[in-house]
C-alpha cells in the first residue's frame, strides 16, 4: 500500500506540474507552444535532455545486456559524450544562428525542400512508431514486471495487463503535453529526472552491497570489466565505436525530440553549459545503468537468468524493501513518460511546422499551427500504441534475446540516411539537392544489401560502413562537394567554455584507456 500511494502522489505532482503556470498565449503562439519562448536556462536543458534520452529500454534492455556482456554495454552511455560535444560546438550554434524552429528549416535552407521533407517524413515515421511504441512498451513492461501484483486487479492475463497500462501510460503523457506544449514537458521532465536519477542510484547501491562491494566487481565478474570486446563479438565488439560515432551525430545532433531543449535555450552559453552538464550525468548513468547488471551476475553465479532483460526487475523483488519500491516504480514510470512527452512535443513540432504550415496551409495562424500540433499527438498516441502492442508480442516470442539490440537495428534503417543529410548540410560549402537526396534514399538498400552479403557483420560497424559510404560516393565523388574549413565549424560561447569541452572531450579518452 505504501508503494501504491508514492506512486499515485507522483501521477497527481505531474500533472499539476505540468498543466500550472498554463497562459493564453501558449494556446496561440507557435513559438511558445513548442519552444517555450526560446527562454530555457542551462539546468532545464541539461536535466530535460538527459530525461528524455533515458528510457524504460536502459533500465531493462541495456542493464540486460550488461548482465550478458558486462562493461562493454557502457559504451552506448558514455560515447554520448562524442555526440553532445558536436551538437554543443558544431550543430546547436548553426542552428542557433538560423533561428530555427525544427531542424527540417536548417536542411531545406541548406540543402533543399526535397530533402527537408524527406527528413522530416521519416523522423515523423520513426518517431510515431519505433521510438514512442519502444518508450511505451518498455515503461508498461518493466512496471508489470516488478510489481505485476499491484496491476492483478487489470486481469489475470499479463498480456492484458500490459496492453492496458501501455495505453493508459500512454493516454496520460498526451494529456500534459497536448495541453502544456514544451513548457510542461521540461517542467515534467526536471522531476522525472530526479526521481530516475534517485531510483537508478538506489539499485546501484543495492546490487553493488549485495555483491559484497565495489571491489567485487573485479573479483567476481573480471570477465565483464572491459570495455572493448574483440573484434568477432557478435553484439559489442571494439568495433562499434566507429558506427557509434557516426550514430550518436544522428541522436544528439539531428534528432529533434533531444535537440528541442537547446533550441529553445535562452543564448548559445544557455544551450552548451547544459549540453556538457548533461555529458557529465550520462557517466552517471552508465554507471546507475550497467553496475547493477554486472553485480547480478556476480550475485547469481551460474544460476543465471532465463530472460536478461528481466536482471532489473529481479534487483528490486529481491533486494528493494517496501517504500522504496514506490520510489523504483516512480523512476521507471518517469523514464517513460520523460521520453514520451518530448517525443509527442515532436512530432507535433515536426508535423505543425515541417509539413502543416509549409506545404498544407502556408497561410495558417499560429493559434492554427498549434492546433495541428494537437491533433498530431493526438493520432500518434494511437500509432505509439500499436507499435507497443506489436513489441511486446516481439518480445514474448523470443524472451531470452536482449531485445534493446533488436530495436536498435530497426532504428539504423532510418537513422543512417539521416547522418548523411544532416553531415551534407552541416558540412558541406554546397551540397547538392539532388545527391543529397539519393544518398538519404540508398541508405536503407545499402543497408540491407550488406547484411546480407556480410551477415556476420555488426550493426554498429555496418551503420559506419553505411553512412561512411554514401557520404564519401554521393557527396564527396560523384557531388564534387567541397567541406566548410574545420575551423569555421567549431563554435564556442567564450574560452572558458570551449575549455570545458576540451576537458570533457579528453575525459571520455581517459575513459577507454582506463577501463579498456
Amino acid at each position: 500500500m505504501p508503494d501504491l500511494l508514492i506512486v499515485l502522489t507522483y501521477f497527481a505532482v505531474i500533472m499539476f506540474v505540468a498543466l500550472s503556470g498554463r497562459n493564453r498565449e501558449e494556446e496561440t503562439s507557435a513559438e511558445s507552444y513548442f519552444l517555450s519562448n526560446r527562454n530555457l536556462r542551462w539546468p532545464s536543458v541539461a536535466m530535460s535532455t538527459i530525461a528524455t534520452n533515458i528510457q524504460g529500454y536502459q533500465f531493462l534492455g541495456m542493464m540486460g545486456s550488461a548482465y550478458l556482456y558486462g562493461l562493454a554495454q557502457a559504451n552506448l552511455e558514455i560515447n554520448a559524450v562524442q555526440g553532445i560535444l558536436l551538437a554543443a560546438f558544431l550543430f546547436v550554434p548553426m542552428y542557433l544562428s538560423e533561428k530555427i524552429i525544427t531542424i527540417t528549416q536548417f536542411i531545406e535552407r541548406k540543402v533543399g525542400p526535397k530533402v527537408a521533407l524527406a527528413y522530416s517524413l521519416a523522423n515523423l515515421a520513426l518517431f510515431a512508431t519505433i521510438t514512442l511504441g519502444g518508450a511505451l512498451f518498455w515503461g508498461a513492461y518493466a512496471a508489470e514486471l516488478v510489481f505485476g501484483e499491484y496491476f492483478a486487479f487489470i486481469s489475470e492475463n499479463r498480456l492484458v495487463r500490459l496492453s492496458v497500462l501501455i495505453i493508459a501510460l500512454g493516454v496520460f503523457s498526451a494529456i500534459y503535453t497536448y495541453l502544456g506544449g514544451l513548457a510542461a514537458v521540461v517542467k515534467t521532465d526536471i522531476i522525472q529526472f530526479v526521481i530516475l536519477l534517485t531510483g537508478g542510484i538506489v539499485v546501484t547501491l543495492v546490487a553493488v552491497h549485495h555483491l559484497g562491494g565495489w571491489g567485487q566487481l573485479y573479483e567476481k565478474t573480471p570477465q565483464l570489466m572491459h570495455l572493448h570486446l574483440p573484434a568477432d563479438h557478435p553484439k559489442l565488439p571494439w568495433t562499434l565505436l566507429f558506427g557509434l560515432f557516426f550514430l550518436n551525430i544522428n541522436y544528439w545532433c539531428a534528432n529533434q525530440a533531444v535537440v528541442q531543449r537547446s533550441l529553445a535555450a535562452r543564448s548559445l552559453r544557455e544551450a552548451q553549459i547544459g549540453l556538457m552538464v548533461g555529458g557529465v550525468t550520462k557517466y552517471l548513468m552508465a554507471v546507475i545503468i550497467i553496475v547493477p547488471g554486472i553485480a547480478l551476475f556476480g550475485i547469481l553465479g551460474e544460476q543465471g537468468l532465463g530472460d536478461p532483460d528481466a536482471a532489473f526487475p529481479y534487483l528490486v523483488d529481491t533486494y528493494i524493501p517496501t517504500g522504496l519500491k514506490g520510489i523504483i516504480l516512480c523512476a521507471l514510470f518517469a523514464s517513460l513518460m520523460s521520453t514520451v512527452d518530448s517525443t509527442f512535443n515532436s512530432l507535433a513540432t515536426l508535423w505543425s511546422v515541417d509539413v502543416y504550415k509549409r506545404y498544407l496551409k502556408p497561410e495558417a495562424t499560429e493559434t492554427q499551427m498549434v492546433t495541428a500540433g494537437r491533433q498530431t499527438i493526438l493520432v500518434t498516441l494511437l500509432t505509439g500504441i500499436a507499435m507497443g502492442l506489436t513489441l511486446m508480442y516481439l518480445k514474448f516470442n523470443n524472451p531470452e534475446a536482449a531485445f534493446t539490440h533488436t530495436l536498435n537495428e530497426l532504428r539504423y534503417y532510418v537513422n543512417c540516411g539521416i547522418v548523411v543529410v544532416i553531415l551534407s548540410a552541416a558540412l558541406l560549402i554546397a551540397p547538392a539537392p539532388r545527391i543529397t537526396l539519393w544518398a538519404f534514399l540508398a541508405s536503407a538498400p545499402l543497408n540491407l544489401a550488406i547484411q546480407y552479403f556480410f551477415p556476420d557483420m555488426n550493426y554498429f560497424v555496418r551503420a559506419g560502413v553505411v553512412i561512411v559510404s554514401l557520404f564519401l560516393v554521393f557527396q564527396l565523388v560523384a557531388g564534387r562537394g567541397k567541406l566548410r574549413p574545420w575551423r569555421e565549424l567549431f563554435v564556442a560561447d567564450s574560452r572558458d567554455t570551449a575549455w570545458v569541452g576540451a576537458g570533457l572531450a579528453l575525459s571520455l579518452v581517459a575513459l577507454h584507456f582506463v577501463f579498456h
